[in-house]
């Protein structure tokens, strides 16, 4: 008889975004004629700029005559794609090679599917608060999950433990869902904390776009000694709001190798194995965010969602409510007032002036007591609901 995998009943249901849509249907049935200010939403509002359209017309075009068309494509990514995601690396004065770049159908895929690099043995330290699918993705997988908490005391950004080894580490910077950076120094300690372990760090850089701070690395291969330790995964979901045409890439150096074996080796053979790599189209289309005018449209963008941050942080400074995040990051990670836990400060927000964030307990347990608010909205309804925020926090 067929046996499942058992370590599905070892998850957790998650409730964050099923309870969260439950009140909001519940209020508007209740009140129809109400309209609900949106901070919550993790997804992009502005559209895809020009440059990337037009790509992507280009690429649709190309598909339609016989001496351009293309069928599958490399399995690691178009080599006009990977180049054009090295160049930009170099760039930043981060030397990576062409064949370090893999490319991917998004970051959520990728940090799913490198685990199979990794023996179920290994354990994997999530720092919490956290993006619910690292502990997911290893609990499917039958691991050892390790939770460092972080809080205020360190801004949300922990240190290396000293009484812990483990295998895989997590590192998001900009963090979803607090909005911390690691500077250059923090991250060089977890990098020499990986070396010494021989542990492997997953460092999330989808956010990496929003760093606006001279000292906050875009890349952890900034950092002397990553590239024996570390796989940087990037997306372009947020960076240009590729989150509805789905593109990312992920770095793996050569230098990195556990038990003579060579990760990067170990990726091309798992991806010429299991896809058939990204349509032409899309990576045609993705192309054009690394060309320069591509990168003038994107930032513009990216200048209206800080914009709302603005809008935010002005709003908290004027409360003396503390927060993270926000000028590096598209999130703002709010201290719930009065000691407000964070599902009470959910429904007082909604009934009271009609506003919609995410409570941070959705994201561990070290988000109890916290709030997250995007910026992804519009810059009117940020203003509004800033507005709101105020009028009823002063009272």
């Amino acid at each position: 008889m067929l046996k499942p995998n058992l370590n599905y009943g070892n998850l957790k249901d998650s409730y964050l975004f099923y309870n969260i849509s439950g009140k909001i249907a519940a209020y508007l049935t209740e009140h129809p004629s109400q309209k609900l200010l949106r901070l919550g939403i993790g997804d992009v509002s502005l559209p895809l700029c020009e440059t990337v359209i037009n790509s992507l017309h280009e690429g649709v075009d190309h598909q339609a005559v016989k001496e351009t068309f293309h069928g599958y494509m490399p399995e690691t990514g178009a080599p006009f794609l990977r180049e054009a995601i090295r160049a930009q690396y170099c760039s930043r004065g981060v030397d990576v090679q062409y064949d370090e770049v893999f490319v991917s159908s998004g970051a959520s895929d990728e940090l799913g599917d490198i685990l199979d690099l990794f023996d179920r043995e290994n354990s994997a330290l999530v720092m919490e608060p956290a993006y619910p699918a690292y502990v997911d993705a290893n609990v499917m997988a039958g691991r050892k999950i390790i939770h460092l908490p972080s809080g205020k005391e360190n801004g949300f950004v922990p240190l290396p433990p000293d009484d812990i080894a483990a295998d895989i580490i997590y590192i998001c910077s900009p963090a979803n869902p607090t909005g911390a950076v690691f500077d250059k120094a923090t991250l060089k300690k977890w990098v020499s904390y990986a070396n010494a372990n021989g542990s492997v760090i997953l460092f999330d850089a989808a956010y990496e776009a929003f760093i606006e701070d001279p000292e906050i690395p875009h890349s952890i291969f900034e950092i002397e000694g990553a590239k024996t330790c570390a796989i940087e995964i990037c997306s372009l979901s947020k960076t240009a709001g590729f989150t509805g045409t789905r593109l990312g890439y992920t770095v793996i150096p050569k230098d990195l190798v556990r038990s003579s074996m060579s990760l990067n080796s170990m990726w091309v053979r798992n991806r010429t194995t299991k896809t058939n790599g990204v349509s032409y189209i899309i990576q045609k289309g993705g192309s054009a965010v690394f060309t320069e005018r591509g990168r003038e449209e994107i930032m513009e963008n990216i200048k209206k969602y800080k914009a709302n941050a603005k809008v935010l942080m002005d709003a908290l400074d004027s409360l003396g409510i503390w927060y993270c995040g926000g000028k590096n990051a598209p999130y703002i990670w709010m201290e719930c007032p009065e000691s407000m836990d964070s599902w009470s400060f959910f429904d007082f927000l909604l009934n009271k002036i009609q506003v919609v964030g995410t409570p941070g307990s959705g994201f561990g347990e070290c988000g109890e007591g916290y709030f997250r608010l995007s910026t992804f909205g519009s810059f009117e309804d940020t203003k509004e609901a800033a507005e709101r925020i105020v009028r009823l926090l002063k009272k």
